[in-house]
């Protein structure tokens, strides 16, 4: 087709047309002051045909990371296949109850405390050099072509702000990487792919450009993190990316009994960071006990809010198969958000206070619909199972057969904080399916 030459020609002369290149930004306000700039977030919006250029770029790349000694950051979550942020979050809070876990068995005196940083840039995407991108994407391999097409592709962008039926005049772009595209998120994982910690006691986990610091302190040792938080500040300074000191929040889990819970603040580049007591982490409300409480609150009060328009489509006679898709796309899906993170650290009166939202969902509809407890055992044995066959996955190894091969290896807890978790739950829970 003429549209197969047009791609092919451009990835054999390695020339992205400035056609495609131009982009029409459309501000989408995050949240807070909608007069504040630094508020909205700037969507690309490109021809349908670069999309699709993008895309076999990018399974090139992919193909090319999977088949070499190269590869993606194990704990970037974003945007790859058979991850979400339902599995950072639940990694996330695994090994922050698994660590103090472990504190409590190998030394029961030990300080069971994490500090948790939860970084934020400032427009992160709009900083990337492409030159500094293309280096590294040298660096991992990728042949010289690639890497012409994806120069060309970033530099020399012609966009205009529209907003409603105004369009601003046409700025040319050579910084930055558009949101937007199909291949922007690979791009910013490949040019964040060598941040990393460089302490053992210390993880980063990523998603697309959310990057969390948790740092493990014992006996009241704090250097490694604090080293590891000024070494993240000095990579962002050589490759152009703006840490937000004022918007970064730190976030400390400390289940010590001692006096000795003081914790000084973390400073960024001269800005003292803010310690919160519960901060939302992709979608998830986490407290600094551990708790589900205000994640548990917030999910069924945005489900009631649903209801509403549950028993608005009721009143307009439609039938109980529409009602009943209506429901599972919409309002089942806010109570399962991240399910396998928190159910099974959640409070009787918390399952309650979700199975009361099912119930009254059923009376509207008139039909059966599946218990919150039923979906979160098949989710928990659905992810398992996706777990146990992506050995890159960080958490693969967790799942051990036994010399009989016919069970997995439970894993040792001492604590019903990390017993009733994901990964102890979960390997009791599939055992008992086999």
């Amino acid at each position: 087709t003429p549209v197969t030459k047009i791609v092919n020609l451009s990835f054999t002369e390695a020339v992205f047309t400035s056609v495609w290149k131009s982009a029409a930004v459309v501000p989408i306000l995050k949240n807070g002051d909608p007069l504040s700039v630094d508020n909205y977030r700037p969507i690309s919006i490109i021809s349908t045909v670069s999309k699709v250029a993008e895309k076999l770029i990018s399974k090139h790349i992919i193909t090319h990371l999977n088949t070499t000694k190269f590869s993606l950051h194990p704990m970037q979550f974003g945007f790859r296949t058979q991850h979400s942020t339902e599995t950072a979050n639940c990694f996330f809070i695994e090994n922050i109850k698994h660590l103090l876990d472990k504190g409590d068995i190998d030394n029961p005196h030990s300080s069971k405390c994490r500090r948790m940083l939860f970084i934020d840039f400032s427009s992160a995407f709009n900083t990337v050099l492409p030159t500094v991108l293309i280096t590294k994407l040298s660096e991992l391999g990728i042949c010289t072509s690639t890497c012409r097409w994806i120069l060309d592709f970033l530099t020399n962008r012609p966009q205009s702000v529209r907003l409603g039926n105004q369009v601003s005049s046409t700025l040319i772009l050579n910084t930055g990487i558009p949101q937007g595209c199909v291949l922007s998120p690979l791009l910013y994982s490949l040019f964040t792919h060598n941040c990393a910690p460089l302490y053992n006691s210390n993880i980063f986990i990523k998603y697309a450009d959310d990057t969390t610091v948790v740092g493990q302190i014992d006996n009241n040792d704090e250097s490694a993190y604090r080293e590891e938080i000024r070494n993240l500040a000095a990579w962002c300074a050589t490759n152009n990316l703006i840490l937000n000191a004022t918007k970064t929040k730190e976030l400390i889990v400390d289940f010590r009994k001692s006096n000795s819970r003081r914790h000084l603040p973390v400073n960024i580049n001269g800005t003292e960071v803010e310690r919160v007591s519960s901060f939302k982490f992709l979608g998830v409300h986490i407290s600094e006990d551990l708790s589900w409480q205000q994640n548990t609150s917030a999910l069924v009060k945005k489900a009631q809010q649903r209801l509403y328009f549950l028993r608005s489509l009721k009143k307009s006679h439609l039938s109980p198969r529409i009602l009943t898709s209506f429901y599972r796309c919409i309002i089942e899906s806010i109570l399962t958000n991240s399910i396998t993170v928190w159910y099974g650290g959640s409070t009787v009166c918390e399952r309650k206070a979700l199975q009361r939202v099912v119930k009254t969902a059923q009376r509207i509809t008139g039909t059966q619909l599946p218990a919150i407890e039923h979906l979160h055992h098949s989710r928990c044995l659905r992810r398992a199972h996706s777990i146990i066959k992506d050995s890159s996955h960080p958490s693969h190894k967790l799942f051990n057969l036994l010399p009989s091969r016919r069970r997995y290896r439970n894993l040792r807890t001492r604590t019903s904080r990390f017993g009733d978790s994901f990964f102890p739950s979960t390997i009791t829970l599939l055992n008992s399916t086999l």
